[in-house]
């Protein structure tokens, strides 16, 4: 990812963390596998449909984990330049959280586009026109993002669903989750608090002790495992924090079910 193209490529990340910097803005998309990225202090997974935003001269972090593709738009100024519309675009996607997610239609778009690219690796002006449809689809995806909240519609919790599941062996943070529907931090934590009634994290371990169940009842994995696959930090965290709300420790709950 090192190299300047004024275009969009499809690459897929070595399983060996990386760590550079370059002078350009770089839009990240999730086409197969996993790969994982720490920008900004933050780490994150990026799977299909999700990506994430790197700035200009932004020292970051990133390996595949496993097989992976992920298309990579670069955006060098020189490419902005005399292109005002296009630009104002740029500079608005990047205000935006770093991390993201992209709706069912826009996933749709990114297959068909990426599926031309690939067919024609050598066509400049392909790759070229691929990237500038889709950074108007994401300036578009970002705004219509915004439009439900300006209306005082209800945040979209399949999408925020979707992401603790993918995530949710790692820590989630507020500023993630905000970030899988276009919405800062403190937007994302009053609105949902007033949708669904808890906060955010009282909501992701809600999630975390489902899965908790689940797991004890229908898998053979140990309780070590099962604390590292539900994301609680140590075998006696998750314990702790079983016992206390459900009344039972992991271990009985599993004899007795």
């Amino acid at each position: 990812m090192a190299s300047e193209f004024t275009h969009s490529r499809v690459i897929a990340l070595p399983n060996h963390p990386s760590l550079h910097a370059h002078d350009y803005r770089q839009v990240v998309i999730g086409l197969q596998g996993q790969t994982e990225f720490e920008l900004s202090g933050r780490g994150s997974l990026v799977g299909p449909g999700q990506g994430c935003l790197v700035s200009e001269a932004e020292l970051h972090a990133f390996s595949g984990i496993g097989q992976n593709e992920i298309l990579v738009i670069n955006l060098p100024e020189s490419v902005l330049l005399g292109e005002s519309s296009m630009k104002q675009k740029v500079e608005a996607l990047f205000e935006r959280d770093v991390y993201f997610q992209l709706d069912a239609q826009a996933q749709t778009l990114v297959k068909a586009l990426t599926g031309e690219m690939i067919a024609n690796p050598h066509d400049v002006i392909l790759g070229r026109a691929c990237a500038d449809t889709l950074l108007c689809v994401m300036e578009r995806h970002f705004r219509d993002q915004l439009a439900p909240r300006r209306q005082g519609h209800r945040l979209n919790m399949d999408i925020i669903d979707l992401y603790i599941r993918q995530h949710i062996s790692r820590k989630i943070s507020v500023a993630q989750m905000a970030g899988s529907v276009f919405l800062a931090e403190s937007q994302f934590h009053h609105l949902f608090k007033a949708q669904v009634g808890v906060t955010p994290h009282q909501y992701v371990l809600k999630k975390r002790f489902e899965l908790a169940l689940e797991l004890l009842s229908t898998s053979q994995l140990n309780l070590a495992q099962i604390s590292d696959s539900c994301g609680f930090s140590s075998q006696s965290g998750f314990t702790s924090a079983f016992s206390r709300h459900f009344g039972v420790s992991p271990s009985r709950y599993r004899h007795d079910h």
